[in-house]
């Protein structure tokens, strides 16, 4: 009899799990009334996607529906990898698949270890707006579909829009995520807070005189969060600056936060 991929797969999944880190993963996520742990390291994961790459779609859909959150983590995994080697039509159809399923993407861990790398490389193809593509019919554009996600009342759509921008990061493109960070600046969530502050934080580790200049003009209008996260990186002095004025500013405004 033929095996069974899917079955094989949950089965594997399984035979890795680890009580200690089932009890960690608990400790800092926050699970749904309905999830379940298994407590699989990050790694295995990864090494189990890239030997099940091939795994079908219908398969893939069946694992993002499942309340196991490692199950869902692989299927990402597993996306991930086949965007990996998908180009053109391709590619974009794995992420249309992705985005029609962002509400299986329900915690930080799932958006983080998926969103630059299942919708990344595609923003990376696309041209990012109208500017950079002149007269051309049907062609959705980088810039509207993170607009999009910035835009949702789901928290997780908004951290995937942010996220997301790390390919482009990477690529020495900073605007996107300049442009979230001021769109977003204001979100109540403090998860969005950070992740604006992480990925402005991977902007200076390439160009840290581009992130000073960006904090320099901007920082009255962000949250406290996200220059802490922002500024990890820069000489204690010139963090320091940053931190402190920033707390001016909310002090002066006689704001307080939770975060």
């Amino acid at each position: 009899m033929a095996a069974d991929p899917l079955k094989e797969f949950r089965t594997t999944l399984r035979d890795h799990a680890e009580p200690g880190i089932r009890t960690q993963h608990l400790r800092v996520l926050t699970p749904a009334d309905d999830d379940e742990f298994l407590g699989v390291r990050v790694p295995v994961m990864r090494k189990l996607a890239w030997q099940h790459r091939a795994l079908p779609l219908e398969h893939v859909d069946v694992l993002l529906h499942s309340r196991v959150h490692e199950e869902r983590f692989a299927a990402l995994l597993v996306l991930a990898e086949q965007v990996r080697g998908a180009r053109g039509a391709d590619r974009k159809a794995l992420v249309d698949f992705y985005l029609a399923r962002t509400d299986c993407v329900d915690n930080w861990d799932l958006v983080d270890g998926s969103a630059h790398v299942v919708l990344g490389p595609w923003l990376l193809d696309a041209p990012l707006d109208s500017l950079d593509l002149q007269d051309a019919q049907d062609v959705q554009y980088a810039q509207d579909v993170l607009d999009e996600l910035a835009g949702s009342a789901r928290l997780w759509d908004r951290r995937i829009a942010v996220v997301a921008t790390l390919a482009l990061i990477r690529a020495g493109r900073f605007e996107p995520t300049f442009r979230l960070t001021l769109q977003l600046r204001r979100d109540p969530e403090p998860l969005i807070h950070k992740a604006l502050g992480w990925m402005l934080r991977e902007i200076g580790r390439r160009d840290e005189q581009v992130l000073v200049g960006f904090l320099d003009r901007h920082l009255a209008e962000l949250p406290r969060v996200t220059v802490r996260h922002a500024t990890e990186l820069l000489t204690p002095g010139e963090r320091a600056r940053f931190v402190r004025t920033r707390q001016g500013v909310t002090a002066g405004r006689g704001e307080t936060h939770s975060h």
